[in-house]
């Protein structure tokens, strides 16, 4: 039997059936990073573009790629997420990106906050692309999850 579940046994992409899973509260947390040239971190940082303020535009974006996953991937279920949080901060090479996405269901939010850090990093490059076209999108990954029945994830925790 194959460990991937949406993979029915003929061989055929499936939705999961969460029907019978317990409803659980579950969060997930994603992060990601821009790699920019100094000049284009500068931009960013001072929060003032001829586009805006790429900073609160890519948060705004993440949240709502959260909303909007089960649009976008086509197996996911979709969830009604009771929180998003996007934090982008500045480093020294470039913006960090973390997601936290919050949920009581009966299956986890991980994509959810995936998608919300892909977005954001996408929505910062298309922000600053005139000034940096050669920023460098890298690292997105889950860093945790609880709740749910596989139950709690950290990275690096075995």
């Amino acid at each position: 039997m194959s460990d991937l579940t949406h993979i029915g046994p003929d061989g055929r992409a499936r939705m999961v059936d969460v029907g019978d899973k317990a409803v659980t509260h579950r969060t997930a947390v994603a992060r990601g990073f821009v790699r920019m040239a100094p000049e284009t971190l500068s931009a960013a940082s001072q929060r003032d573009t001829t586009k805006g303020d790429p900073i609160a535009i890519a948060e705004l974006a993440g949240i709502m790629a959260a909303k909007r996953t089960a649009d976008l991937i086509p197996l996911c279920h979709p969830l009604p997420l009771s929180g998003v949080k996007l934090n982008i901060t500045a480093g020294p090479t470039g913006l960090s990106v973390e997601a936290r996405a919050r949920t009581t269901g009966q299956t986890g939010v991980e994509m959810e906050a995936l998608t919300a850090v892909s977005v954001a990093c996408l929505t910062l490059y298309d922000m600053l692309k005139a000034i940096d076209k050669a920023m460098v999108i890298e690292g997105i990954e889950l860093v945790e999850k609880t709740g749910g029945k596989s139950g709690d994830y950290r990275k690096g925790e075995t």
